[in-house]
């Protein structure tokens, strides 16, 4: 009995420390087609998923928009509203944040709505330590046609407006 505890334990453990450091496959996608209901700012939004559920929150994967109380904010929530409210997109969940929404990319229309923010001057590709993140070259190029957020100096980058002022109030409903 031991012997079969011993083996049990010897064949396990390594799936196990694959699952806890996040070797292995990487998590799958949730994938679906929703139609969204509210622009909240420039990278967070509800849908309602086509197949029924209930309302669900994203924030836009790999795009850091204007705080909505910041300079930029209310025309970056008024372009990604232009651009997809009301309308069917397809969402792409991998991961959640630590707010508890569902971390999306998502396609509308075949663009990548998080490419299409950051190239009209509407976002920032998100950035961590030194990396530019993965709409860099869709930043430089907003930035070089001075577009949106990039059409004024100095930009300030909303992580460090957070960092200065705390959240933004809660809009009136």
């Amino acid at each position: 009995m031991l012997r079969l505890a011993a083996a049990l334990c010897l064949s396990v453990l390594p799936c196990l420390a694959a699952s806890v450091s996040g070797a292995g496959h990487p998590p799958e996608r949730e994938v679906y087609p929703a139609r969204v209901t509210r622009v909240f700012d420039g990278d967070t939004l509800w849908v309602k998923p086509l197949a029924g559920g209930r309302y669900r929150k994203l924030r836009i994967e790999g795009i850091d928009a204007p705080e909505i109380c910041q300079r930029g904010g209310a025309a970056s929530r008024d372009a990604l509203a232009a651009r997809v409210l009301n309308q069917v997109v397809e969402v792409s969940v991998r991961h959640h944040d630590d707010y508890g929404r569902d971390l999306a990319q998502l396609t509308h229309q075949g663009d990548d709505v998080a490419a299409w923010m950051v190239g009209q001057g509407s976002a920032w590709s998100y950035r961590w330590g030194r990396n530019p993140g993965p709409f860099k070259d869709e930043e430089a190029r907003a930035r070089q046609a001075r577009k949106g957020v990039f059409s004024e100096s100095p930009v300030e980058l909303p992580r460090d407006f957070r960092k200065r002022h705390g959240p933004c109030p809660m809009p009136p409903r």
